[in-house]
């Protein structure tokens, strides 16, 4: 009997795409060890906007948050998301903090590393799967799935070739916006299939209501693995429901290794939490519906929330559609790159920015211009001509990988850092967001030095 590797994301796509990222640690403690009980291939609960979200809204260290986790998940793989140079962050570091990052990152108990690059340019995933493999981790390429004019079935193979020449010891498709279509899955599966001899995994969302179909003609094509919600966190822009979907995989024929009653366990325990964050506002109804607009414009669930997020800042919600509909015009004008983290928030800001001024292209945002230059790497088609032309001027964009021209920065930082940094986790933290984890570091101080203060008072 074939069997399919379930994943599951509730502790991170899927609470960062239903409640932006903001489910603390405390919330989700009490489920952990059941977690562990109930056969998944993994857990993906780090990376992505988990370490970011600990530092700036949760008051929480990563880091920690981490080996927490570590300390009670003892038979599950624990899996993280990494965007290559970029990290967790949204612009390029330098090679030995990539390096560093990684190996604490395995230090502190991440067994699989899903290493992606927003443009598919696999010069910027090269040091980080390295660096997994010599961590003795698994080390899983990505493809960014994405349809365009420039994308098709010869040219993901020829990814894949890419990734298992690399020596990834497992491929995933991230369709990242919920937009693969069932015998597009198929189709991209069975090429994979034939073009190299290592797992495939596919992450789609159920954004559009493809997802379950999706999956069950992936797994038909040979699909090895797939991500999965625990039900009461599952659908809108996050995953299919991990229970729907195991059942319809033992229908047809297919092994998951999950326990039904453990299941139960899971999702009367996250029931309760879906029913406090919508009390609290905290869960959006707008991202729990089924959205076929993303077909059209092709925009990921977490970068839905953020914009709905940025226009309500600005009280501009109004302009939702105009910005949806300028969305898709600004990744062509970029050549057509997969609306992913980072390049999905930088296609939407300006998209927002383009409708918000009232000319398009009037404010250029400097993630923008860097990746009119090439820094972030290869664009995957042709960059619009004027818009080029707007940032560039006579000079030409760069066309070696952007990592080699920066120089080492981690030693450098922990020795300006000195006191202020307890271990090189905190530097690691400071290098992706210098100024909240500076905040952070502060109110750690301030916390601890109150309860030292407690303490002595009570005794």
């Amino acid at each position: 009997m074939m069997r399919v590797n379930i994943t599951e994301t509730v502790l991170r796509d899927a609470q960062q795409s239903l409640v932006a990222t903001r489910m603390p640690f405390s919330d989700f403690e009490g489920i952990l060890e059941t977690l562990d009980q109930a056969g998944y291939y993994s857990l993906e609960c780090w990376g992505g906007a988990t370490f970011d979200s600990c530092l700036r809204y949760l008051n929480e260290d990563p880091w920690e948050r981490l080996r927490k986790i570590k300390s009670k998940v003892k038979n599950t793989k624990l899996q993280m998301l990494f965007r290559g140079q970029n990290i967790l962050g949204y612009k390029h570091y330098p090679d030995d903090v990539v390096r560093k990052f990684v190996a604490l990152s395995a230090k502190n108990g991440i067994d699989i590393f899903r290493i992606f690059d927003a443009l598919n340019d696999f010069r910027n995933i090269e040091t980080a799967v390295d660096e997994v493999k010599k961590q003795g981790k698994h080390a899983q390429g990505c493809i960014c799935y994405t349809v365009s004019p420039i994308h098709n079935l010869e040219k993901y193979a020829a990814m894949g070739k890419e990734l298992e020449k690399m020596g990834v010891h497992s491929i995933c498709i991230k369709d990242m916006a919920g937009i693969m279509g069932p015998q597009e899955a198929y189709d991209l599966v069975k090429a994979l299939k034939e073009s190299v001899k290592l797992p495939v995994f596919l992450h789609t969302h159920s954004t559009t209501g493809l997802a379950p179909v999706t999956y069950a003609k992936a797994v038909e094509a040979g699909c090895d693995g797939i991500d999965t919600a625990i039900s009461s966190f599952s659908g809108g822009t996050s995953q299919p429901p991990t229970e729907t979907m195991d059942y319809s995989f033992n229908q047809m024929g297919y092994e998951t290794g999950l326990n039904d009653k453990v299941l139960k366990k899971i999702n009367d325990y996250f029931k309760t939490l879906r029913a406090d964050y919508i009390a609290s506002g905290l869960m959006d109804p707008l991202v729990m519906g089924t959205e076929t607009d993303a077909l059209v414009y092709q925009i990921p669930g977490g970068m839905l929330s953020n914009l709905i997020s940025q226009l309500k800042a600005q009280n501009a919600i109004d302009k939702l559609e105009d910005v949806l509909a300028e969305t898709p015009r600004v990744r062509k004008d970029l050549g057509y790159p997969p609306l992913v983290t980072p390049m999905s928030q930088m296609v939407g800001v300006q998209a927002a920015t383009n409708i918000l001024v009232g000319e398009r292209y009037k404010n250029i945002s400097k993630e923008v211009k860097s990746y009119v230059k090439g820094e972030y790497g290869r664009a995957p088609g042709e960059i619009d001509s004027e818009l080029m032309n707007k940032v560039m001027g006579d000079e030409k964009p760069m066309t070696s990988r952007f990592a080699d021209t920066l120089e080492p920065l981690f030693e450098k930082t922990k020795k300006e850092l000195k006191d202020v940094a307890r271990n090189d986790e905190d530097v690691l933290s400071y290098i992706a967001f210098p100024q909240i984890a500076e905040a952070f570091f502060k109110k750690r101080e301030e916390k601890e030095s109150k309860t030292v203060y407690y303490t002595i008072t009570r005794k």
